[in-house]
């Protein structure tokens, strides 16, 4: 059998399907604020960050957690696409991976109770605090502060929640344009759609929240809105929070149910995180080590039939081959590896023994690196 037939590939190496889209090999950039925009907008930052990307060979990426309004950021730096004139800026990314024949997709989100807060850099803590003019009102499905010390969301109105599902849907639209080839709900974090998820966050008792049923029905009905603008042919991702981690949180029962629902409504992948619902992103019922978070992926996968990606501290080829060969997840997202290491597609071809590790990046850079060690 010839060495190049996929199925004689490593299994990372392997391409995947989704509707009409094909991701050349299972590596994934996953969604990484950025924190330097105005108003929304990219910055020539956004440029040669996804560039590095592009040239690595990756499979597929996604672009930055992004608000579908202005108070849905998490940040006053943080991207948006709330605006029509965000559209021009982000055809610049979409046209940087399309170069390269990568597909490229964009993460819709509201921060809800956890937005309205300083970048990182400057403590990430609520802007109210400071008496910052930034400062915006946070929203949530109940009046219940994410943590101590952050101030009270208010609690949405039916006609609220109807609006806001109408801006996922009008973001979805300025997707399409943009040209990206697949769109995720961000559904996880503690943002707003997790919130509506959590009974942790969650204590309403209207058609929007109460039993798991309720908890569920903002979280579809973005989903739907989000579909129903979309191509046919293009994929639809949900990240979510398998785990809140917390007594009386979401479990894992919990979110296979939501998954087969979400399915049920035209989402092709499930992401799987978890942890946020207070906090920081990540929590688990273990402390974090590499791929800590790979058995929700698979525990997913498995129980509602539909197919997975993977996250959370996945570090090396080996590893990363292992979650697609193992069948826990279809794709493996990353994060700071990739920053540490934007060649790691080649590094993990070398590593994995792939019979032509420099097919896999440019070939301005294949040729000549293929040589590098004939000296």
């Amino acid at each position: 059998m010839n060495k190049t037939d996929p199925e004689t590939l490593p299994a990372l190496f392997r391409p995947f399907s989704l509707r009409d889209l094909e991701f050349r090999n299972r590596v994934v950039v996953t969604p990484m604020c950025q924190y330097i925009s105005d108003d929304g907008h990219i910055a020539d930052w956004h440029l040669d960050h996804h560039g590095r990307f592009a040239l690595g060979g990756v499979g597929g990426a996604f672009v930055e957690s992004t608000g579908v309004t202005r108070d849905g950021r998490i940040t006053p730096g943080c991207l948006g696409i709330y605006l029509d004139s965000h559209v021009e800026g982000l055809k610049k990314i979409t046209a940087t991976y399309h170069r390269h024949d990568i597909p490229v997709g964009i993460q819709l989100s509201h921060s809800g109770r956890k937005g309205s807060a300083a970048v990182p850099l400057e403590g990430a803590q609520p802007l109210v605090d400071s008496g910052d003019e930034r400062a915006w009102q946070i929203v949530a499905p109940s009046p219940i502060a994410m943590t101590d010390g952050w101030p009270v969301p208010h609690e949405l109105t039916g006609d609220e929640i109807r609006a806001l599902i109408d801006e996922f849907a009008a973001a979805a639209r300025r997707a399409v344009a943009a040209g990206f080839d697949f769109i995720e709900v961000h559904g996880a974090h503690g943002y707003l759609v997790n919130s509506f998820f959590s009974p942790l966050a969650n204590q309403r008792d209207d058609q929007w929240g109460g039993d798991l049923e309720r908890r569920m029905a903002f979280p579809l009905a973005v989903t739907e809105a989000v579909r129903a603008e979309m191509h046919t042919a293009m994929p639809l991702f949900f990240r979510t929070s398998v785990v809140d981690g917390l007594d009386g949180g979401v479990t894992v029962d919990d979110t296979v149910a939501l998954a087969r629902a979400l399915k049920a409504e035209g989402v092709d992948i499930i992401d799987c995180s978890s942890g946020g619902i207070i906090g920081a992103s990540g929590r688990a019922d273990e402390r974090p080590s590499p791929g800590y978070l790979v058995p929700y992926a698979k525990a997913v996968r498995e129980r509602a039939d539909i197919a997975t990606m993977a996250v959370g501290l996945i570090v090396d080829g080996a590893q990363a081959n292992a979650v697609v060969e193992d069948g826990s997840a279809d794709l493996a997202a990353m994060g700071r590896q990739l920053l540490y290491d934007p060649n790691f597609v080649l590094h993990a071809a070398e590593a994995l023994d792939h019979p032509d590790p420099w097919s896999l990046i440019p070939e301005s850079y294949g040729f000549f690196l293929s040589r590098r060690k004939m000296g």
